[in-house]
C-alpha cells in the first residue's frame, strides 16, 4: 500500500512506518496548536492510522487505545495553543510574515472565531491551518477558560476518534484498501473546501468594501 502525497516525510504511512504511535500523538499536538504545525497531515493521517490498525500493519494497538491516545493529545495540543495565544497573542498580531508564520493564517482563524464563537473550538477542529490557529486565537481574545477546556474536549474527541474510527472501518473495504492514495487525496481536498468557501466570500466582500 502507498499513500504518496507530496514529500515523503508528509506521507501519512511513512511518518506512521517511521515513527509509529509515538509520532502520530507528537503530530497531533503539534497540528492542533504550534505554529508551525499547520502544514502537517492532520485528516489524512488520523484516517491512515485507523486504516493501519485494522489492517494490523505497523500499529497493534487496539482501536479504543488509540482513538483515546489522539484525543488526548489534541486536547493537549489545543491547551497548549491557548496558552500561548493568552500568554503572547497581542504581540503574535503585530509579528510580521516570515516563512513559517503568515498572517493571513491568523487572520482566518480570528473571523473564523469570531464567526462561530465557542463552538469554533469543535468546528475548527475539521478545518486544515483553521484548527491550528484558533486556540490560539481564543487564547489572544481570553476566552473563558472552562468553556474553552469543555469545548476543547468535545471537539478533540470528536475529531481523534471520528476520523480514526472512519479509516478503521473504511480501511476494512476492499475498494478504499486498494485506492487508498485517492481516497486521500478526497480526504484533503473535502477538508480544504471550507477554506476555500472562506477565501471566496472575504474576496467577495472586500469587492463590495470597495
Amino acid at each position: 500500500m502507498t499513500t504518496a502525497l507530496g514529500p515523503t516525510w508528509l506521507d501519512p504511512e511513512w511518518l506512521i512506518s517511521t515513527f509509529g504511535l509515538i509520532g502520530i500523538l507528537a503530530i497531533v499536538f503539534a497540528e492542533s496548536g504550534l505554529l508551525i504545525g499547520f502544514f502537517l497531515p492532520g485528516d489524512s493521517l488520523l484516517f491512515t492510522t485507523g486504516l493501519l490498525v485494522a489492517d494490523g500493519t505497523y500499529l497493534h494497538q487496539p482501536l479504543w487505545l488509540m482513538c483515546l491516545l489522539i484525543s488526548v493529545a489534541a486536547i493537549a495540543g489545543d491547551q497548549f495553543g491557548y496558552v500561548f495565544g493568552r500568554r503572547f497573542g497581542p504581540a503574535l498580531f503585530r509579528r510580521p510574515d516570515s516563512r513559517v508564520f503568515k498572517q493571513e493564517n491568523l487572520t482566518r482563524a480570528r473571523e473564523f472565531f469570531d464567526k462561530y464563537g465557542a463552538r469554533s473550538i469543535v468546528l475548527a477542529r475539521f478545518v486544515p491551518i483553521v484548527r491550528t490557529f484558533t486556540p490560539i486565537v481564543a487564547g489572544a481574545s481570553h476566552m473563558h477558560y472552562r468553556t474553552f477546556l469543555i469545548y476543547n474536549v468535545i471537539g478533540g474527541a470528536l475529531w481523534g476518534c471520528g476520523v480514526t474510527i472512519l479509516g478503521y472501518f473504511l480501511g476494512q473495504i476492499p475498494f478504499v484498501k486498494n485506492n487508498i492514495e485517492f481516497i486521500l487525496i478526497a480526504i484533503v481536498v473535502v477538508s480544504v473546501v471550507p477554506i476555500g468557501i472562506e477565501l471566496l466570500r472575504a474576496r467577495r466582500r472586500d469587492r463590495q468594501a470597495r
